[in-house]
């Protein structure tokens, strides 16, 4: 009996960035800092700013685009994955009010918290429900309103982030072609480096309860860029061993959209053309789990990705987790 080989392949994306745009300028009326400083330090320009909306707002829209690119009706979307470290509300989950606004009455919905890894987390997991059979078509959407969390008087945190949304269809085929390795890991022990709390810890029984607390993100950025110095590598060469590649064979790497320094990382480490290394930082900023799918819309729409290329998507951040998706496109 023929065995018939099950892919993964991508078949559309979709995106969403908020109108208005924080540039560096705008954040030297708020901080001690340059625009010199920031690009020297950031390789970011300006960033998008979700200004009354929520993640539901952003999200909406990158998926209706992918919905409209993969020319699928709600009804055939058997599974939503929405990745956010950023929810509206800790119940009901982003999928599931995707799935109502969406009109999905088929699909089974679940949120995935792996912050800048994501998308690449999410896209693992997708794969393995087409492959084992359990969904035929799979809407990943990762939404992130960070400027809830940010602290706008701290330097350290406060250039880095913006808001914004990606979305992806993945449906099963049996063309030699789609996701080929993935590669996930995580870092538990290191986690305080990026935080960013919920609830205090307290007696919930005591009359007068604690109401204040900090919820603003935190980040270790030396312990991060440590982190992400060795875990970058370790994904890539990771997903290149499953698959049976080597860097020559990879047309693209796509990195979590982070930091200049640590795309450059790359780039030298690999011996890689800055060509061959996609960004879009500058104008975008670090959008955490949306960042990826966003930059994936960003290289279809503009034909960089072709038929038969084969890309690396890179994840890494909160968690502390990291990983890679290898597709061929």
């Amino acid at each position: 009996m023929e065995v018939i080989a099950i892919s993964s392949i991508v078949t559309g994306t979709g995106s969403f960035l908020p109108e208005t745009r924080l540039t560096n300028q705008m954040l030297t009326e708020k901080v001690n800092t340059s625009d010199e400083w920031i690009v020297q330090h950031t390789g970011i320009r300006e960033r998008r700013i979700a200004v009354h909306m929520s993640a539901l707002d952003i999200a909406l829209p990158a998926a209706k685009e992918a919905l409209h690119e993969a020319g699928k009706s709600p009804e055939d979307i058997d599974l939503i994955i929405a990745c956010t470290v950023t929810p509206d509300s800790f119940t009901p989950s982003l999928s599931c009010k995707l799935q109502a606004a969406l009109g999905m009455s088929h699909a089974f919905a679940f949120d995935l918290s792996a912050a800048c890894s994501g998308f690449v987390y999410a896209s693992d997991v997708a794969d393995s429900f087409l492959r084992c059979g359990k969904a035929k078509c799979v809407l990943i959407v990762c939404a992130e309103v960070l400027s809830h969390l940010i602290d706008y008087t701290d330097r350290t945190v406060c250039c880095l982030f913006g808001d914004g949304a990606g979305a992806a269809i993945y449906e099963w085929s049996d063309a030699e072609e789609g996701i080929l390795a993935t590669y996930m890991r995580a870092d538990g022990t290191k986690g305080d480096a990026l935080l960013a709390k919920a609830f205090p810890a307290e007696d919930p029984l005591k009359e007068q309860r604690e109401t204040k607390y900090n919820h603003y993100l935190y980040m270790d950025g030396h312990a991060v860029f440590r982190f992400t110095a060795r875990a970058v590598p370790d994904a890539i060469d990771g997903v290149l061993k499953k698959a049976g590649m080597d860097i020559s064979q990879i047309d693209w790497i796509v990195p979590h959209q982070a930091n200049a320094r640590i795309l450059d990382m790359v780039t030298r480490r690999y011996g890689l053309p800055k060509e061959k290394v996609f960004s879009n930082l500058e104008l975008v900023g670090n959008t955490s789990s949306a960042s990826i799918p966003i930059c994936l819309d960003e290289m279809r729409r503009r034909s960089l990705l072709q038929h038969g290329q084969t890309a690396i998507f890179v994840g890494f951040g909160g968690g502390l987790t990291y990983g890679a998706v290898l597709i061929r496109m």
